[in-house]
């Protein structure tokens, strides 16, 4: 399985990027999917979430600015996020737990990274 993310970049404080991660690969199901993210100096870690059914969780510090979706279809998971601020610069690593064909165990996988810097 392999999960290829994109959409990062620089935008200005208060702006808008919408990050897109596709898995592709020997893949039989996808059931949790979700967005990390790693600033320089401190741990990974757990942005927002999403079910195979739509159920969502998310960091207390990104509520009501981002928004994370899935098409199940294209196997994509995407986050919207709006209102950015500098303290949301971070590498951005998108999750899959998956299983593949032939196989009935869960593993996660991840994607590359892409950056996001927030800066005026």
């Amino acid at each position: 399985v392999q999960l290829q993310a994109s959409g990062g970049g620089l935008v200005q404080p208060g702006g808008s990027l919408r990050l897109s991660c596709a898995a592709s690969g020997n893949i039989f199901d996808i059931d949790t999917m979700a967005w990390f993210r790693q600033a320089p100096g401190k741990e990974r870690e757990l942005v927002a979430r999403i079910s195979s059914g739509g159920t969502t969780n998310y960091a207390d510090s990104v509520k009501g600015r981002f928004t994370i979706s899935r098409d199940n279809a294209k196997k994509t998971v995407y986050l919207q996020m709006n209102s950015l601020k500098p303290e949301d610069t971070a590498f951005y690593y998108c999750n899959a737990h998956a299983a593949e064909y032939g196989s009935s165990r869960y593993t996660h996988y991840w994607g590359q990274g892409t950056l996001v810097t927030v800066s005026s």
